[in-house]
């Protein structure tokens, strides 16, 4: 991981501003999801971006019973 050296402050409701570089670097902009995850003692912040549930692909998704299948894996699994 990366030290940027910018530091915030939560608020009162437990939020924190991302920086502008940021957000424009990783194209993140109002209406973009976030996915929060934490490890050890970090959190971690990451774009969301949808992916199969299974091998984690993110091109060509099929929505399969309300979940994220690529057509890869709905061929191995003789979902057609």
């Amino acid at each position: 991981m990366k030290s940027t050296g910018i530091v915030r402050k939560i608020d009162e409701l437990g939020r924190i501003v991302l920086p502008i570089e940021m957000r424009n670097r990783l194209e993140i902009g109002p209406g973009v999801g976030v996915e929060i995850f934490f490890e050890n003692s970090s959190i971690i912040l990451r774009k969301y971006a949808p992916s199969c549930i299974f091998c984690s692909e993110t091109e060509g998704l099929v929505e399969y019973k309300g979940r994220k299948v690529c057509r890869h894996c709905i061929e191995e699994l003789g979902l057609k």
